[in-house]
């Protein structure tokens, strides 16, 4: 059986390391044209073939509400960083595309915004960065819901 105090305190651990990360990376987006939310957009989409992807896949991979992700969909659309139209595939699906402009604000910013997260993770060795990819993945794989 998991020792409960144990359990909390790695969490605790966990949580703030992740919050103190995230703190010191966030200026990468300081002086840029995208923001963290945009850049979690454009890194889902241009990842995928045609740098295409369903806005469903891109709401999974934010932490943001479905509604809140259409909104900000919407939002970058307008600004001619992506285009969004219906998905052939599922009529009440869409697609969003990276546009030219898009695709080199994700570059731009992609290339400080890796240098960063690779600085700071560089105090893990790789069996270290390793080990916590899967440790981190075994977690998520427990979606129980309230």
């Amino acid at each position: 059986m998991t020792d409960r105090r144990l359990a909390i305190d790695a969490w605790e651990s966990l949580f703030r390391a992740q919050h103190e990360v995230f703190d010191e990376i966030s200026c990468d987006f300081d002086e840029t044209t995208l923001t963290q939310a945009e850049y979690d957009v454009l890194l889902t989409v241009t990842r995928g073939e045609g740098m295409t992807a369903r806005l469903r896949d891109v709401t999974a991979n934010m932490l943001i509400s479905q509604p809140s992700v259409s909104r900000l969909v919407d939002r970058m659309a307008s600004r001619g960083l992506i285009s969004k139209c219906a998905d052939p595939d599922d009529g009440r699906g869409a697609l969003v595309r990276a546009t030219v402009e898009g695709a080199a604000a994700f570059r731009k910013v992609a290339s400080t915004h890796g240098r960063s997260i690779a600085d700071r993770m560089s105090l893990l060795d790789d069996d270290e960065l390793a080990q916590l990819r899967d440790l981190t993945a075994k977690l998520r794989t427990r979606q129980e819901s309230c």
